[in-house]
């Protein structure tokens, strides 16, 4: 890859967001990181030890120099997110979150409307925020509007590792971004990641399909591998990406006319 990742004034070489969950120690958290070679990952503020950073997650991960996103996972509204990064930054000593709201606990879909709330009044306290939406153009436009550093629409419900099913609104998403796009939660697979990178997305996020994977370290490295050549590609210019090569769907078309 040529082009390095920016992200909220800062620069990357891989373009792999990890998460921290559902690995089976810190150890087995640090090995898959470090295979995967990415460089951010991803928290929940209720998990972190706030004093001691001890905690199997903070520890070895900060070890190997990486950047936290910590995130408002278990927030049910722009209250309780506001509260947890604020939080984070207190423990963490970084203006990076990750905005998460999701009151269904069943399939953890992002509140449209109190992730706004919250991103609006994180982005007046000067935080690098990083909303987790659904695949909504017109969400993400707002959120952009508003000062957020990113958008980070979901590829399918967390944790179904289902894969692109919102193939068709990412693709507008990232058409029309003037903010980083991260394709975040349902990746299910490496092709998962090297087709949204492919489409030109800035990074992925992924947790369930490394960490639950029979072999996470061999995965990640898996994962390494094809976020490369993901980006290789795009920077490349694949011929399937002109108009007349790739078929647009109706509801695509009249979505990018309304776009304009």
């Amino acid at each position: 890859m040529t082009e390095k990742l920016k992200l909220a004034g800062r620069e990357f070489d891989n373009r792999l967001i990890i998460g921290t969950g559902k690995y089976s120690s810190g150890e087995q958290l640090a090995q898959a990181c470090k295979a995967s070679g990415a460089q951010i990952a991803t928290m929940a503020v209720k998990r972190v030890d706030a004093e001691r950073h001890s905690d199997e997650i903070v520890k070895p991960l900060k070890d190997l120099g990486v950047t936290f996103m910590p995130n408002t996972s278990g927030a049910k509204n722009a209250k309780e997110a506001v509260f947890a990064a604020r939080l984070a930054r207190e423990a963490l000593g970084t203006d990076w979150i990750k905005v998460e709201i999701h009151p269904d606990v069943r399939y953890l879909l992002p509140d449209p409307v109190e992730t706004y709330n919250a991103c609006k009044q994180l982005c007046s306290e000067g935080f690098k925020v990083f909303p987790y939406i659904q695949a909504d153009p017109v969400l993400a436009r707002l959120l952009e509007e508003l000062g957020c550093a990113a958008v980070m629409p979901l590829g399918a419900p967390i944790g179904s590792a289902r894969g692109l099913e919102t193939l068709p609104m990412l693709k507008i998403i990232i058409e029309n971004a003037r903010v980083p796009v991260v394709v975040d939660a349902g990746i299910g697979s490496p092709s998962d990641a090297c087709r949204a990178l492919e489409l030109g997305a800035d990074a992925v996020m992924v947790n369930t399909a490394i960490a639950a994977s029979g072999d996470p370290v061999a995965m990640a490295g898996a994962f390494r591998a094809a976020q490369e050549a993901g980006r290789a590609g795009y920077e490349a210019g694949l011929a399937g990406r002109n108009e007349t090569a790739v078929p647009t769907s109706p509801m695509e078309a009249f979505l990018k006319e309304a776009m304009k």
